[in-house]
């Protein structure tokens, strides 16, 4: 079978990154697969590149997934990246192909749903009404406020020590701006950001945080995006308390929506904890692979 790949033009571009992309055809012009290489461009991230590519299962290992992803990895060099990233499910046509290319699994995630129709209401406004001495909660939507954007963008260090494992993924550093461009992409797609966080009392600082979002008709499932607390402030169940409080905010201003999902490191024992106490179930494992170019 001749195999042709073409690089496209993808106008989408944000201040953290843009995507190459290649589409692969046969000599009738069908489309066989394609791959996307998110190129990451903030401080902190330079070197690094995530890789998304698809072939359609009638036209699995007839050479499509290596030849998009020999273009996929020269364009990652000519971006002078040094580590690329990619994820699959465990046990998938992914995971073999790109254990058998060259990448080391590095990472492994748990996913998890809160089913709302089965959810003990009674229970989540419990954990989220529980007192913590120091520490009151607010929530917003969309943007963060401006009186809160210096703080908020300065609590985003929490997750600097989120556990990786031996993913080159790099210190992302956040900014007012980043918050900012982050919490604009999500409206612009049409979906809904809630953020909950907790503010130290002493002196008015965001303690840590939580981010939901949710499809913008308020259907489906929505998505967990982090959970993090600064390290001075660990210790509390701020992480618990927060967390708790996105489902309730979500419930009742979503009534339609079916379920809130999650992904958490396996070695990421602290929010395992907290996920099990709300009642999360996990759904499946993705490894999270990397090539060191």
């Amino acid at each position: 079978m001749s195999i042709r790949v073409t690089a496209l033009t993808d106008p989408d571009r944000t201040p953290s990154g843009h995507r190459l992309a290649w589409l692969a055809d046969d000599a009738g012009e069908h489309p066989l697969g394609s791959a996307f290489l998110r190129v990451f461009t903030k401080e902190g991230q330079e070197h690094l590149a995530e890789l998304s590519l698809t072939v359609h299962p009638a036209e699995r290992r007839r050479g499509v997934g290596t030849r998009l992803l020999e273009a996929a990895l020269a364009g990652a060099r000519r971006e002078a990246r040094r580590s690329v990233i990619a994820q699959a499910a465990a046990g998938s046509p992914g995971d073999r192909f790109l254990a058998g290319h060259g990448f080391r699994k590095v990472l492994t995630l748990t996913y998890a749903r809160l089913a709302l129709d089965r959810l003990d209401g009674d229970t989540i406004d419990a954990i989220a009404g529980r007192p913590h001495p120091g520490y009151r909660l607010v929530s917003w939507q969309g943007a963060v406020p401006p009186e809160l954007a210096a703080t908020f963008a300065g609590s985003r260090r929490a997750m600097d020590d989120m556990p990786m494992d031996d993913t080159d993924y790099g210190v992302v550093v956040w900014d007012v701006e980043r918050v900012l461009a982050a919490a604009r992409s999500i409206a612009e797609r049409g979906d809904l950001l809630t953020t909950v966080a907790a503010v130290d009392v002493s002196d008015g600082s965001i303690a840590g945080f939580s981010e939901l979002v949710v499809p913008g008709d308020g259907k489906g499932d929505g998505q967990h995006y982090g959970t993090g607390v600064l390290p001075e402030h660990r210790g509390h169940g701020l992480g618990l308390l927060m967390k708790a409080e996105s489902i309730r905010l979500a419930r009742a201003a979503h009534p339609d929506l079916t379920g809130l999902v999650t992904d958490t490191a396996d070695s990421n024992t602290a929010m395992r904890r907290v996920n099990d106490a709300l009642g999360y179930e996990p759904t499946h494992t993705a490894l999270e692979y990397q090539l060191d170019l």
